[in-house]
């Protein structure tokens, strides 16, 4: 079959690949339908040291179910699953904790042996606690939204809720990528009356505006906080959603949050310490937030999502078929695209 591996920097490729195999009687192998690029897969296309062999990549896919394990109840063949980007046995105490990153007998897409979700077909382990079964066909023009619950409206929706944003809350998100923009839905499905969006792409920020963002604020550094503040009275928002994880945003979202107020970040840190000294302490403010747990949120969201109340899927403006991934790669971090859909 035809898998997307990473080489390097700017040099992903499309390539023949062993057939996934069944190993565990816990296993599925899912036929891919739909998978996508995500913005954490730019760091490593940005950075990533060359090497002669490369690495599947890919953790967003949805499927149908093509073979099970012996030990696999609930789901038949024939099922269009969905795969949450990590994968978990969903029964551990840290899964009933709604913390599947942390699954004592989970593990990552596209590592240690497992395949990655940008390529025909993927050996889910796990497959009981991992697959999430969806009540659509394989051609239903919902699957768009529905790739969304496996990563990044999870993620915005998990930035939103660690943040505490509620009825009535001023939030400001920081970030016009996908992840931002499913923070400013999720903000808006939890009923804040004030959302303020950092970005400066028109296309983006008017998605943004249709998601629930009331204001825009095109600048950066300074000129964003002193814009922020003025649109809150001076005094910023009680809650703040970084959805990007460079020093520059998480700096951001300190200064345009309100004393006594929570910041989230989700963006994948790209520095190794936060500006949490003397004065943000003295300011009561709080940081949270992390990696999504995914599956812990799936069957919340997903009611909305099949009758169309939550629209996510409006964020792929791009798609492309497997052959074409590295097209679709240089086009998210040429930022021509904002998010792109495989359709392999």
């Amino acid at each position: 079959m035809q898998a997307t591996l990473i080489y390097g920097a700017g040099d992903v490729r499309v390539e023949n690949v062993p057939d996934p195999v069944m190993r565990e009687p816990t296993d599925a192998l899912v036929r891919v339908l739909r998978s996508c690029i995500c913005g954490s897969d730019l760091w490593p296309y940005k950075s990533r040291p060359a090497s002669e062999e490369g690495e599947r990549i890919g953790h967003e896919f949805l499927g149908v179910v093509e073979d099970l394990g012996a030990e696999v109840s609930g789901l038949r063949r024939g099922d269009v699953v969905l795969a949450p980007f990590v994968w978990s046995d969903n029964t551990c105490d840290f899964c009933r904790e709604g913390l599947q990153t942390s699954c004592r007998h989970g593990g990552l897409w596209a590592a240690d042996g497992v395949d990655g979700g940008q390529g025909e077909a993927v050996r889910v382990p796990q497959a009981q606690g991992t697959l999430v079964k969806l009540p659509v066909g394989e051609d239903s023009e919902l699957l768009p939204s529905l790739l969304t619950l496996s990563d990044v409206f999870c993620t915005g929706h998990h930035c939103a809720v660690t943040a505490g944003v509620g009825q009535g809350e001023s939030v400001t998100v920081i970030g016009d990528g996908a992840v931002g923009l499913s923070a400013v839905l999720a903000a808006r499905r939890l009923g804040a009356e004030q959302i303020i969006l950092l970005g400066r792409h028109r296309e983006r920020t008017d998605l943004g505006r249709h998601f629930g963002a009331t204001d825009i604020v095109a600048e950066r550094g300074e000129e964003a906080i002193e814009h922020v503040r003025e649109l809150t009275g001076g005094d910023g928002t009680r809650t703040v959603l970084e959805c990007v994880g460079t020093r520059q945003a998480i700096e951001t979202a300190f200064a345009v949050a309100r004393d006594g107020g929570t910041i989230s970040r989700v963006g994948v840190p790209q520095y190794e310490e936060t500006p949490m000294g003397f004065a943000e302490f003295f300011r009561n403010l709080t940081l949270t937030g992390g990696v999504a747990p995914a599956r812990a949120y799936i069957e919340e969201l997903l009611p909305e999502v099949l009758d169309g109340t939550l629209d996510p899927g409006r964020m792929f403006d791009c798609t492309v078929t497997l052959d074409q991934v590295p097209d679709g790669y240089r086009a998210m971090n040429d930022r021509t695209a904002l998010k792109v859909l495989i359709q392999p």
